[in-house]
């Protein structure tokens, strides 16, 4: 059956025929793209005529339609088409697929990382190169060194140069298919990221001894020091307590709202305060301002660095900061009867078991008051 609109609209990744060697290509991403795929002189040649919705299927069946009429005269449209585009240069690409993608990104530390580990990695090897003339070999050149040593790095630049060679295609300056893709490619040439990437923890302070720590921290007067007090209060990560307003506080119902654009998984947050974690943020000023601003003259977050600075005063040299969420984890895994489900809930962690995330509509805030209310008691052990 020939595609319809609202098939190519709606239609699964995979490949869908729409006749006569027209097909829409849909990735799991969502992604759209047609390509028409003929035979000259026995060998079979993929052309790609452009991304849905930019290339609607009326259009696609003209471009289909044209590129067969050259066919029957004899001539290979896909030589004709990559001597009318322009040389298109792997670096030129990425900036140009990194602009293209900047709206949609939650924030201007991802758009740095992307443009940091292209400059690193890719661009020494692929920078200067047309795309259409990168292959597997070039794509090993840059992977190999770093695979081992730096897997989770390393599986982001492959996923990277894989888009970027993606947009190449859209765009219609490289054909055939992608040598950077991993599944039934690069998985039989490197091992999975998995067999090879040691698990990362956060050097923590032992549970029992957070009592003692607190009781110490909040002796002191400085905004970092109150910071990572509340930090430790609320368990959350660094970066949601440091670029926290007042807006998202409600003093009255002992509540901090982290709206979805500021949190990890692009969720809302409610976070339950305990009457130490209200201690901790002092009078409230304009509703724009930050709750634990710097200290220097320009009016930004505090730096990761002064809570980091904090820690080290108190002669902690061997834990981090992201560590007290795993002090919390611990505590309340082993010395609590809550329920796994509660704890990671006030950790902002999904279920991963997806069956029982489906069920699970509510964030069990009620039962999570009492879990922070009991970290705050717990904590204040030696510090009545």
């Amino acid at each position: 059956m020939r595609l319809t609109a609202r098939k190519v609209a709606t239609a699964a990744p995979g490949r869908h025929t729409d006749g006569r060697g027209l097909m829409l290509l849909v990735k799991k991403s969502g992604s759209r793209s047609w390509v028409l795929r003929y035979q000259i002189e026995g060998r079979r040649r993929d052309m790609g005529l452009g991304a849905w919705p930019e290339v609607t299927l009326a259009m696609a069946r003209e471009r289909a339609r044209e590129a067969r009429r050259r066919i029957a005269e004899g001539y290979d449209p896909l030589n004709e088409k990559r001597e009318r585009v322009k040389r298109l240069l792997f670096q030129e690409a990425a900036v140009a697929l990194m602009e293209s993608k900047r709206s949609g990104w939650r924030n201007a530390k991802h758009a740095a990382q992307w443009r940091s580990t292209l400059e690193s990695y890719a661009y020494p090897i692929l920078g200067d190169l047309d795309v259409q003339a990168i292959s597997t070999h070039e794509v090993l050149a840059v992977l190999k060194p770093i695979w081992l040593v730096k897997t989770e790095t390393a599986s982001r630049v492959r996923q990277r140069i894989e888009a970027v060679l993606d947009y190449a295609s859209a765009l219609g300056a490289r054909d055939g298919a992608n040598p950077a893709r991993w599944r039934g490619h690069l998985d039989h040439l490197l091992p999975r990221p998995g067999k090879v990437r040691a698990v990362r923890h956060f050097p923590a302070l032992d549970w029992r001894e957070a009592p003692a720590f607190m009781a110490e921290l909040i002796q002191g007067n400085g905004s970092g020091a109150r910071a990572l007090a509340f930090l430790i209060l609320t368990a959350a990560r660094s970066c949601e307590v440091r670029g926290a307003t007042w807006d998202e506080i409600d003093f009255k119902a002992r509540v901090w709202t982290i709206p979805a654009p500021r949190m990890k998984a692009s969720k809302e947050h409610r976070v339950p305060l305990s009457d130490t974690a209200v201690a901790q943020l002092g009078e409230p000023y304009d509703p724009d301002e930050l709750v634990f601003p710097s200290t220097g003259s320009v009016i930004r977050p505090m730096s990761d660095m002064t809570l980091s600075a904090v820690v080290k005063r108190l002669g902690t040299l061997d834990i981090t900061v992201h560590g007290f969420r795993s002090t919390f984890r611990d505590w309340a895994g082993e010395a609590t009867p809550f329920a796994r489900e509660v704890i990671e809930a006030a950790l902002a962690h999904g279920l991963k078991n997806k069956a029982e995330a489906a069920y699970a509509r509510g964030d069990l805030f009620a039962k999570r008051r009492r879990l922070m209310d009991a970290w705050a008691t717990f904590l204040s052990d030696l510090t009545d």
